[in-house]
């Protein structure tokens, strides 16, 4: 059918479209700012449009019925002129009619799903959607749409408020499982351990009125709110690259915001700035806010310098609508504009759903403290089903009881049950692998593989087609490299690294690597990726190396931590086979991404039974560089280790680090892996390796001093101290001390240690050297365990003394200081 418009173009004198078009294109820019959008009229005033005269008369009335509704589009910051148009033409014709008996039989769930709660479990907090359950028929409708456009899985990321609704009336969970968690049943089962349960996940199906199906996926998410936002972008990676080229078709990703967290939060627009970035773009994702105008106790002029919470969204060249929630049907119709969008041109959406919240940030608090005015109008405010009955002329109340029954029915035999459900279910690719302790086959597994392998993978890695203009320092690297296979050169860790992936994805384990500057690497170790001299085309030799190989991608990141750690920690959650690994540029630079750490990688098992493999490579060591660059902060990873919920290590050399990324992808058992990798020590000779320790076993958690026989003194060090003690020991050539370097911090390698202690039973003393100042670095966590073992023997410790910064920032200070670390751990007075 013909829009309007079209049919004026048609048969309207050029003078007339001309005019047509210039009132229009006001509305079209401007439009937004005259909706009628906040429903109980508090919030968003009309404001003048920004131009010296408003059009008047029949064609600008018409703009305005368009523009000035019970919604609004902001679409004229997109520079795409098809983009542009395609809006245009969905916007400027008759609303069609939604299926009203549909959306109200939605709206009746939604709100006395919420009112069922408040009666059995009244003061209990649930973050109540009431105010906004418009937001249940919108999401039907957004599925609908989508099915039909070929999407066949999506993942959706959400805040508490409203999540309870969402797992019922659109994930398909029962009710009776979430009463149940009210209940809170079998607490036994979940000591020291689970989360509450507007927290969780859950997972289900959608079937759409013509028979499509789509798999849901409800993420879950802590308190952190927007934290989530890449994590889901990163599982929507994994899905789509399963599926191959229809992926971004298939896979629809949803995040649901607040209004206030997507104004407040950074994390929001770093996800954002993914958008369309080659090693991070899903196809677009569909933003909904769900705005309360309100964020915990603050009002929107406290939120967000701009008129909408969503301004943010207008660095990028997408659509944002903005819906008055108390409007189904406008609803209805933008969740299928949006929906279509999205599939139609692989962008981002926004849309802005405008309502209220019923009750205070929780159904605990008393929100009539702060905003009296606005509680006043709520308390009088009908529930918006019985609003939306009135308006379509239908009598809800025999509907209305029978799931009213239905719900009680449902509570009572949660009040029965004995356990609590499960709400969610692994995909199938889950299945090989396993939480939880580390079992004998995954402590037995071998990592080595052969010298004439070694020389055929470094041939392999670094192979380029001919004619292609390679630099010629990194043509006489790659030659050198050669020669390590060859073994005429010892290994450094740039060439055991991609040893290892070479290694991994020629024998099927795919391998993703991101970071800041991650190609070439910050210090110019890796080289994984080659740029023509002439043309600047791109060329990752490990991802040509033989014909059935895995696939290996490595991308230079956006310049952030949060989002860019939360994309690989989710990316590896649906890609469980692959080594998925995310590089800091420096090892403090992951300060900027603490709250994914915490949330998410430290605490996911144990809160949601989740796993990731997911590897972080934190350059760590003390080269005179300064407080910002020196520590990765190792005591903040140690103290958030429990219940073998990670690995921790500091591999001294590089075919321990070989071995250890073969080993975190080779094993069954997933849990990420904290890595602190050198600096000044990539090259360095002490810690390079011949190619026989490519053969060894596996990587050693302890390694041993074999070199030293009755030693007075054992030295136990990790990392790059450890090299330095070494180097002192042969200069000094006293060798009555012996160096053991611990190489796995965590799980804590006891029975490795004791066997390395034991080899010298007549050391009166044992030392802890750290180049970290006592409160930070491993010392805290690793004297008690060192007592522990000792036998009776002195426990000492040699570190800097307590800082408030990691490091010095005078290069010869930190001279003076590391030659006092090692006089002293020899033993020297100073």
């Amino acid at each position: 059918m013909a829009s309007k418009a079209e049919t004026l173009t048609a048969t309207t004198p050029a003078g007339v479209q001309q005019e047509r078009e210039q009132i229009f294109d006001i509305f079209r820019r401007w439009g937004y700012l005259q909706a009628s959008l906040d429903p109980l009229g508090q919030f968003l005033p009309p404001e003048p449009f920004p131009v010296t005269q408003v059009p008047e008369g029949d064609i600008a009335a018409e703009a305005r019925r368009y523009y000035c509704g019970n919604f609004a589009i902001e679409f004229m910051h997109i520079p795409s002129l098809e983009q542009r148009q395609w809006l245009q033409d969905q916007i400027e014709r008759p609303a069609p009619k939604p299926d009203q008996a549909h959306v109200l039989t939605q709206l009746i769930r939604a709100d006395l799903f919420e009112q069922t709660i408040q009666q059995r479990y009244l003061g209990t907090k649930r973050f109540s959607l009431e105010g906004l359950t418009v937001l249940i028929p919108f999401l039907d409708q957004v599925f609908a749409t989508a099915s039909a456009d070929g999407v066949t899985r999506s993942i959706i990321a959400m805040a508490h408020r409203g999540r309870l609704n969402v797992m019922t009336n659109t994930i398909g969970r029962s009710p009776s499982e979430i009463f149940s968690r009210f209940e809170d049943v079998d607490p036994r089962t979940v000591l020291g351990g689970g989360d509450v349960k507007y927290h969780m996940g859950a997972t289900g199906d959608y079937t759409s009125p013509t028979g499509q199906t789509v798999a849901l996926h409800l993420a879950s998410n802590p308190s952190h709110l927007e934290a989530v936002n890449p994590v889901v972008m990163g599982r929507a990676r994994a899905w789509q690259i399963r599926i191959g080229e229809e992926g971004k078709q298939r896979v629809l990703p949803i995040i649901l915001h607040g209004d206030a967290a997507f104004a407040g939060q950074g994390i929001t627009a770093e996800s954002l700035n993914m958008a369309s970035l080659a090693g991070y773009s899903i196809g677009g994702t569909m933003h909904i806010i769900t705005n309360n105008l309100l964020g915990f106790t603050a009002n929107p002029e406290e939120s967000n310098s701009t008129r909408f919470a969503t301004d943010l969204a207008k660095r990028l060249p997408i659509p944002i609508f903005h819906v008055n929630g108390e409007d189904p049907d406008t609803a209805m119709r933008i969740a299928t504009i949006a929906a279509e969008y999205r599939q139609r041109f692989h962008s981002d959406v926004v849309v802005d759903l405008i309502g209220y919240r019923r009750y205070g940030h929780n159904e605990t608090d008393d929100p009539t403290v702060t905003q009296p005015r606005r509680y006043a109008i709520i308390k009088q405010r009908p529930f918006l089903y019985q609003l939306y009955a009135k308006s379509i002329g239908v009598d809800p109340a025999r509907e209305a009881k029978a799931i009213q029954e239905k719900f009680l029915a449902d509570q009572t035999a949660a009040a029965q049950a004995k356990r609590k459900p499960k709400l969610s279910k692994l995909p199938d690719y889950w299945k090989p692998y396993h939480g939880g302790k580390l079992t004998e086959a995954d402590t037995q597994l071998t990592t080595g593989i052969s010298a004439e392998r070694v020389l055929e993978l470094s041939r392999l890695s670094t192979n380029y087609p001919a004619g292609f203009h390679i630099h010629p320092k990194i043509q006489k690297l790659y030659e050198q490299r050669v020669e390590m296979g060859e073994g005429k050169r010892l290994f450094d860790y740039g060439a055991a690294e991609l040893l290892a992936y070479a290694s991994l994805l020629t024998t099927g384990t795919p391998v993703r690597l991101s970071g800041q500057d991650s190609q070439r690497g910050t210090f110019n170790q890796r080289h994984s990726v080659l740029v023509d001299m002439e043309t600047e085309v791109r060329y990752a030799p490990l991802d040509h190396m033989i014909d059935e190989q895995a696939r290996f991608e490595v991308h230079n990141s956006l310049l952030s931590e949060a989002a860019c750690l939360g994309f690989e920690y989710g990316y590896a959650r649906d890609y469980p086979e692959a080594l998925v690994l995310w590089e800091a540029q420096f090892g403090d630079f992951v300060n900027g991404a603490q709250s994914i750490i915490d949330q998410f990688i430290a605490a996911g098992e144990a809160k949601w039974g989740l796993l990731s493999g997911l590897v972080m490579l934190l350059p760590h060591g003390y080269d005179g560089q300064g407080p910002e660059h020196s520590s990765a902060r190792m005591e903040r990873f140690l103290q958030l280790a429990a219940s073998e919920n990670m690995v921790i290590a500091q591999p001294s050399n590089a075919s321990q680090y070989f071995h250890l990324l073969r080993r975190q992808a080779l094993r069954s058992w997933r849990k990420p892996l904290v890595v602190f990798t050198p600096k000044s020590m990539l090259r360095h000779p002490d810690a390079s390796s011949t190619v026989a320790e490519f053969g060894k076993p596996a990587f050693e958690n302890v390694l041993p001093d074999n070199d030293v026989k009755s030693p007075r003194r054992l030295l136990v060090c990790s990392g790059k101290i450890g090299h330095n003690l070494r180097v002192e020991r042969e200069k000094r050539k006293d060798f009555s001390v012996g160096i053991i370097f611990v190489e796995q911090l965590y799980p804590w390698p006891e029975a490795e240690l004791q066997a390395a202690l034991n080899q010298h039973p007549e050391a009166e003393e044992i030392v802890w050297v750290q180049e970290e100042p006592a409160n930070m670095g491993a010392f805290s966590y690793v004297m008690p365990l060192l007592r522990r073992l000792a036998g009776g023997r002195a426990v000492l410790s040699v570190k800097r003394r307590a800082s408030a910064s990691p490091a010095t920032g005078s290069a010869k200070a930190h001279e003076i200081e590391e030659k006092t670390l090692i006089d002293l751990a020899f033993g020297s007075a100073v």
